[in-house]
Formats: structure tokens, C-alpha cells, sequence
């Protein structure tokens, strides 16, 4: 089976959780060894792993003719795309995009990211997508969340072929309720024109059925996974925090969908019954400043270590350096942070209102506004050596059985479905 895939976001570049889903979806998909995947990226850089996508760079995607030698294209986007393709793609020009801002190949370059015009770059992500539709031979589209969404639709009217769409989120998640209307047009435009929709949890799929107005029997839900940790990730130590300062940590964008109030104000409690514990807050958001002086006015400034945006091996040092893990979001539709802190072996809280509470078992869950509940979990962890320990174990061998494999077996049924059903 030949799919065509949309995504915004791939390893090593990660600027959120949608690069992780992205590719453990493409590897697990890949797994099953009859799976061919053709992955559009907006700006790749040449260092990503290609062994389970062949990735098209969006932005080396020719959209109007330019008369250009073969050794030229092999030194522009030779180490992000096999120059051959370029030719091939440029005979499936459609219309004259020359009144736009095209680079040398006659293409339109991206920023990279969540750029202020982040609008702009999915309406010309769309546009060059009728070029990859009309060139590429496949089966079905997988478009992942709403900048996709437009290019997945577009591709879908070209080829007739069917849409499956991934929820990673939905801005009712984003702005607790408030939500963008221009934003939430083109998520309920893709919801419309969509074959299947794959939420990542049953909450997502809820929001998804009684916000988006969408048919539950098209409606599913593929829970998040996640995969065995590299070597040179197992070997990085854990410290002995035995009868010495505990390490709790929050790891995440520092927004008001992923409460981190909740998570200063939980700390200033747990600090009243005790100053053995030191708090990191690693991330960065909106509310970053907010929350430096919120521990400021509570008095526990000198307890809180704010650490900025981590990735890589950095988030993997960092848990293993921690005694707990804390995600009191307000509204997760997922959340695969708690599965990798579970893989370090870190004894984890996380708030009911995440999609991962769904299939997590051995953790703590409590209610994201509860800080009293929350701050009793924290000194728990902290001071009862066998309930961390019970955590730790347990919790390690439950995640080390939820693999991206298992996702990709269940994808790959989704689209037999939604095959048959044409």
C-alpha cells in the first residue's frame, strides 16, 4: 500500500510533540514491511532518518517552469530531495503561480517551524501540493493536524483518492475553549472532506464528534505511542537522590493548555511540609515570565530552576534526573511526555484531563485544578521509597509495552476500512 503523507515536523527538528508522533506513525507503519510512505515536509534539512519515508522538501517542489541544468538542481537541493524528482515534478505544473515570491527553481521557500506567517505558509504548502498529487502514485492521504489539513484536501480533489486525518490537538485544547475561528474553520473544513478521522484519544474524538460536528462512525481513536529508547539513551545514568534533595520536573511548552500555574502553585505547597526538594521547569511559552514571578511571590524562587526549551538528549538527561514527573494539563489531547518519563523509569503524576490517562495505569492521576491532591502525590513520591520504587518498576514495564508497531497495525486497518468503504 502507497500512502501519501502530510506532516509539518520530523526528527531532529522538533518543535513540539507532533514531530515525535510523526515519526513513530512512519516507522510503525514502516515496520510492517509492505508500507510505502511518501512524506511531505515543508523545509527538511538532509538529516533526517529516511529509512521508513520517502520525504519530498515541499520547498523544492517547482511550482512555475524555470529552465534550470541538472548540476544547478543537484547543488540546491541535492542533499534534501534526489534532484531527478524535481524534473519529474515540474512536468505536473498546473497553473502560473509566477505572480508569487518563487525562489531560483521556481519554488516557494518556507521558514521552518511555527513561523508569525504561519498562515501564508499553509496556504502555499496546499498550493504545492497539486504539483506532488498529480506527480506521485499512491493509495491513500494521511494528513497530521490542521496545517496539513488544506494540502490533504487539496491532494484528495486532484486524485479522488481517500483522506484519513490525524487530531493531534484541536484548538479548543490550544485556548480552553476561546477558540480561533479562522483556525477552527480549517480544522472543521478538514474534519468535512475527511474519509476517517484519527483522534489520539476518546477525549480528542469526543471534542471531535460534539464541537466539529463530525459522524462518530468515521471517528476513531489511534492512541499515541512510543519507541524503545535508544542505546545512547539507556546508558545515561540515573543519579542516587537517596537522602538527598529530590528532583520533581514539568517538561513542556509553557502555555495555559499545560496548567503550569498548577504546578507552581502544587510546589508552593509541598515546600511548606518540606524544603528537600528542588523544582524544574523546563520550556518555554507565553507564560514563562508569568510563572518566574508567580515562584518569585511565593517565596520560592531559590527552589525552582527554569532550564528554557530542551530537546534530544537533553529531555532524556533531565528526566532521568528526576524523581517525579509532572503533566497537570489542562486539556492534553494526548501527551507522550509521560511515556518517555515512565521509560526513564520516572514515577509520574499526570492530570485526568490527558489523553494518556486513557492507558496509563501505573501513575498518578489527578484532577489539573486539585493542587492539593497534587502537592500530596509530589511529597508522596518523594518521601515514600516504596511507592517510588512501585512506580518506577511498574510504570517502566507498562510503557515498554505500548510500541508504535501496534499503532501502525491499527493505521494500517483504518485505511483497509476506509478503502473498502470507497
Amino acid at each position: 500500500m502507497k500512502v501519501l503523507m502530510f506532516g509539518w515536523e520530523y526528527p531532529p527538528h522538533v518543535f513540539g510533540g507532533l514531530a515525535t508522533a510523526n515519526f513513530g506513525i512512519t516507522e510503525g507503519l514502516h515496520a510492517q514491511g509492505d508500507m510505502e510512505i511518501t512524506l511531505c515536509l515543508p523545509k527538511p534539512w538532509g538529516d533526517e532518518d529516511r529509512s521508513a519515508a520517502n520525504i519530498i522538501a515541499m520547498n523544492a517542489v517547482p511550482v512555475a517552469w524555470r529552465d534550470v541544468d541538472y548540476e544547478y538542481v543537484k547543488n540546491r537541493v541535492g542533499n534534501v530531495m534526489d534532484p531527478e524528482l524535481y524534473y519529474k515534478l515540474r512536468d505536473h505544473i498546473y497553473a502560473d503561480f509566477n505572480y508569487m515570491h518563487l525562489n531560483d527553481l521556481g519554488g516557494i521557500d518556507f521558514a521552518g517551524g511555527y513561523p508569525s506567517n504561519l498562515h501564508e505558509e499553509i496556504n502555499n504548502y496546499s498550493i504545492i501540493t497539486g504539483v506532488v498529487a498529480r506527480q506521485q502514485e499512491f493509495d491513500i492521504i494521511h494528513a497530521h493536524d490542521w496545517l496539513t489539513y488544506p494540502a490533504g484536501i487539496h491532494a484528495k480533489r486532484v486524485s479522488g483518492k481517500p483522506l484519513c486525518i490525524h487530531v493531534h490537538a484541536t484548538d479548543f485544547d490550544r485556548s480552553r475553549g476561546k477558540v480561533n475561528p479562522t483556525v477552527y474553520s480549517i480544522e472543521k473544513d478538514g474534519m468535512d472532506n475527511a474519509d476517517c478521522i484519527m483522534c489520539v484519544s476518546e477525549l480528542t474524538r469526543q471534542t471531535v464528534i460534539n464541537q466539529y460536528h463530525q459522524d462518530p462512525r468515521k471517528c476513531f481513536t489511534v492512541h499515541n505511542a512510543v519507541y524503545p529508547l535508544r542505546q545512547e539513551l539507556q546508558d545515561i545514568p540515573r543519579p542516587d537522590h537517596t537522602d538527598k534533595e529530590k528532583v520533581v520536573t514539568f517538561l513542556g511548552r509553557l502555555t495555559m493548555q499545560k496548567g503550569p500555574e498548577y504546578f507552581v502553585e502544587a510546589a508552593n505547597m509541598v515546600l511548606h511540609r518540606t524544603r528537600n526538594v528542588r523544582f524544574c521547569m523546563a520550556g518555554s511559552g507565553d507564560m514563562m515570565d508569568a510563572m518566574i514571578y508567580l515562584a518569585a511571590e511565593r517565596g520560592i524562587a531559590d527552589r525552582f530552576h527554569f532550564p528554557g526549551f530542551m530537546r534530544g538528549k537533553q529531555v532524556y538527561e533531565c528526566l532521568k534526573d528526576s524523581d517525579v514527573y509532572v503533566m497537570p494539563s489542562v486539556s492534553e489531547p494526548f501527551g507522550i511526555s509521560p511515556l518517555e518519563a515512565m521509560q526513564c523509569g520516572t514515577p509520574t503524576i499526570i492530570s485526568k484531563q490527558s489523553g494518556c490517562a486513557e492507558i496509563l495505569d501505573n501513575c498518578i492521576k489527578v484532577d489539573y485544578w486539585d493542587i492539593h491532591a497534587l502537592a500530596d502525590a509530589i511529597y508522596s513520591i518523594c518521601h515514600n521509597e516504596s511507592l517510588f520504587r512501585y512506580l518506577q518498576e511498574e510504570g517502566k514495564r507498562e510503557v515498554d509495552q505500548i510500541t508504535w508497531e501496534k499503532v501502525g497495525l491499527w493505521i494500517r486497518e483504518l485505511y483497509e476500512r476506509t478503502l473498502g468503504m470507497r
